[in-house]
């Protein structure tokens, strides 16, 4: 290690290519606030630049390579210290030596992987980011930039009605039935109360929807659930063979996809819950899951064709590219 090149620093830059075009996302970070992020989807290229600015010009600066990595990542809070890599890409930008001067490195990841929903939850951290590094024998000088992906659906085959019985014998029997099971992120909940049978004076009824998130396995599983939404259906007694319609509108509410054992890591499932209150307070519900997905007309507007063909391939859709183009105009006429 050369005495002459002590003390010199450098900071790290990293700018992507299409950062004045590209899309930006909000996300909710650990702390509970939402900030703006670059947004990718499955199988586009991330590509960039690595500024490395030399903090004292004309004195060298010697380092034992400089890299940039894409990666994917969850951290269960829980286990703090351990990071689960699910992707993990690496690029050499520099060989060992020495910069004597400010430089900037072009890198690309082409039509990278991003198979899973960013997210931040109660006890998990999903989490992709960019990392450049200049190694150094006694610290490193690093600098991370992160980037959200969302991961994109086709409309659902199978799409069935939901009907559901509550019943306390010779007391109560209700029936309700919700459109369908399965609902993008901006869809409505559309269904219907019917009171068959009603002895009991219930003064208040709601259906809430539920986010159950799960962490861990065997005996370390953890399970919280999060009362995303409150919607009044009534405030007072129903009759017997009343019918109450129900329009639930979820572009309002802070929700994600359904995640279903998500690397083996964690789950996040969403429910709707159907509350009764009677006059002596006591509490009645019925649950039942419903499946949220992100709905993927966004194609033709920041969508590349192989992140279309990914997100294909993800929910293993035989879907052409046709048909996302309908589906595309269906939903912009």
């Amino acid at each position: 290690m050369s005495f002459f090149s002590f003390g010199q620093s450098a900071e790290i830059d990293v700018v992507l290519n299409d950062a004045e075009n590209r899309k930006k996302a909000e996300h909710k970070t650990e702390d509970g606030k939402k900030d703006k992020y670059f947004l990718f989807y499955d199988g586009e290229t991330v590509g960039g630049k690595v500024n490395v600015t030399l903090k004292t010009p004309g004195k060298r600066l010697e380092h034992q390579g400089i890299k940039i990595e894409f990666v994917g990542q969850i951290e269960l809070y829980y286990d703090r210290g351990n990071h689960h890599e699910f992707v993990s890409l690496v690029k050499d930008l520099a060989r060992p030596g020495e910069i004597t001067q400010s430089q900037t490195f072009d890198f690309e990841f082409t039509h990278v992987e991003k198979p899973y929903e960013s997210y931040t939850g109660q006890n998990v951290k999903l989490r992709y980011f960019l990392r450049a590094t200049v190694i150094r024998r006694l610290n490193d000088i690093s600098k991370e930039l992160d980037i959200v992906v969302h991961t994109l659906s086709t409309y659902p085959e199978l799409n069935s009605s939901i009907k559901m019985e509550v019943g306390i014998e010779d007391c109560l029997h209700i029936e309700f039935e919700y459109n369908k099971s399965k609902y993008h992120l901006k869809d409505v909940i559309v269904g219907k109360i019917y009171f068959l049978l009603v002895r009991i004076k219930i003064k208040h009824m709601e259906i809430d929807i539920i986010k159950r998130e799960t962490t861990g396995t065997g005996p370390s599983v953890y399970h919280e659930n999060d009362t995303i939404a409150k919607y009044e259906i009534m405030d007072g007694a129903p009759v017997r063979g009343e019918s109450i319609p129900i329009r639930l509108f979820l572009a309002g509410y802070d929700l994600t996809p359904t995640m279903r054992d998500i690397n083996k890591k964690f789950s996040v499932r969403y429910y709707l819950n159907l509350v009764l209150i009677d006059e002596e307070e006591r509490r009645y519900f019925k649950q039942q899951e419903i499946t949220l997905w992100r709905k993927g007309d966004v194609v033709r507007k920041s969508m590349s064709h192989q992140a279309a063909i990914a997100s294909q391939r993800f929910e293993g859709s035989a879907a052409s590219e046709s048909a996302l183009e309908q589906a595309a105009k269906e939903e912009s006429g």
